[in-house]
């Protein structure tokens, strides 16, 4: 009786030690870069969303800074559960294609039930929270998802050209869908995604010479098609865009008007910016508070903070970006390996093409800065992208 009694409670002492032991060994085994860059840009878009709202005055600028904490709360948990568990031990290529199947529902969905924002159709509005989501957001991480899975498959071949086929028509379907909103800078990034992911599951060089010159002949076909006006794809207002990007004086009171104040902000900030508060842009109306604390927030930031700000926002960037190469190449797992890749290939087009739309060298497509411009959708998202690379680097041997 004293040794069957002894036994059970011995084992449970173990089993509790053994839980106490991977509780205090899982900071230890975290990667520290990705998380503090993560902290640093996510404080910083609260600093500059709480500056802008509070300069504008109104109670609708004002709520942005705590939904926005909200929003990085929801993110935190999605963070902590997705960077606990090991990735490798759970049903991962049946849970990539119920996720990209639930986001393609939601594509589908927004397109009838879907609030319209500024000439787009992509926000379902959730009542019961008071907030609105954008499943195009979500839709990327998916793909990353069931790209990863398909790939990292030893019979799916990225070489074999249905393989390579049926990876593409898994891209294509969200992107349809996206533009179908539309949506221009979401869709544009999944072909990232898409490129990055097969040329790291080892496409031969031919096939990607091949796929170089199509794209040439097909998008010269397209710019042809669009200048010519014969049957144009995109819409006026994205036209607009374009014809200021290549004429930034074209319409300075109209579509340009955004894109002009941004760059006056942005120079004018000198070394180290007027202040954080202090910005006349913003404060004065220039740069409308629309735009002001999500697409054009580099702005603000460059003239607040100046090129001293800047440079640790792209540092904090270039760290995040050493964090997911690192990652990549420590795994031995390929499915790790190219969720690291596609997860790199989401965030880094959204850093070039933000910032360069703030300092007139890429069209404005309405794509956020990453972790600092406002806006649920792509917090929720990317955080939780960031949670499941956690769990690659814990996990990498």
């Amino acid at each position: 009786m004293v040794e069957s009694a002894t036994g059970p409670s011995r084992q449970s002492r173990r089993e509790r030690g053994g839980t106490w032991s991977a509780l205090l060994s899982f900071p230890a085994s975290l990667d520290f870069v990705q998380l503090l860059s993560l902290m640093f840009l996510l404080g910083v878009g609260l600093v500059f969303i709480r500056s802008t709202g509070e300069q504008v005055g109104t109670e609708a600028s004002l709520g942005f800074f705590a939904k926005q904490l909200r929003w990085i709360g929801g993110g935190a948990v999605l963070w902590l559960l997705a960077a606990s568990v090991d990735y490798r031990k759970i049903q991962y290529r049946v849970l990539s294609v119920l996720f990209y199947l639930a986001m393609l529902a939601l594509l589908v969905l927004v397109l009838f039930i879907g609030v319209k924002i500024n000439g787009a159709r992509s926000w379902i509005y959730l009542k019961p929270i008071g907030m609105s989501l954008q499943p195009s957001e979500f839709s990327k991480l998916s793909v990353v998802l069931l790209l990863s899975a398909m790939f990292s498959t030893p019979m799916f071949n990225v070489n074999r050209l249905a393989c390579l086929l049926l990876g593409a028509a898994a891209v294509a379907l969200p992107f349809g869908l996206i533009m179908l909103e539309p949506d221009f800078g979401s869709g544009v990034i999944l072909i990232p995604v898409f490129v990055g992911i097969v040329f790291c599951a080892g496409l031969k060089w031919r096939y990607i010479l091949l796929a170089t010159a199509a794209v040439a002949l097909i998008g010269g076909g397209l710019v042809l098609n669009e200048v010519a006006g014969y049957r144009p794809l995109l819409k006026p207002y994205q036209i607009n865009r374009i014809k200021v990007f290549l004429n930034p004086e074209l319409d300075l009171m109209g579509s340009g008007y955004n894109s002009y104040q941004a760059r006056l902000a942005v120079g004018s900030g000198g070394m180290t910016g007027k202040g954080i508060g202090e910005g006349t842009q913003n404060s004065l109306g220039f740069l409308p508070q629309t735009v002001s604390n999500n697409d054009f927030i580099f702005s603000v930031i460059a003239e607040e903070a100046g090129f001293v700000g800047c440079f640790l926002i792209i540092l904090a960037y270039l760290a995040l970006f050493y964090s997911v190469v690192r990652t990549a190449l420590a795994t031995s797992d390929p499915f790790g390996r190219y969720i690291a890749i596609g997860i790199g290939c989401i965030v880094f087009p959204h850093c070039f093409i933000n910032i360069g739309m703030c300092i007139g060298v890429t069209p404005v497509t309405g794509v956020p800065l990453p972790f600092i411009s406002y806006g649920g959708s792509f917090v929720l998202m990317g955080m939780l992208a960031f949670g499941i690379l956690q769990s690659v680097y814990r996990h990498r041997r």
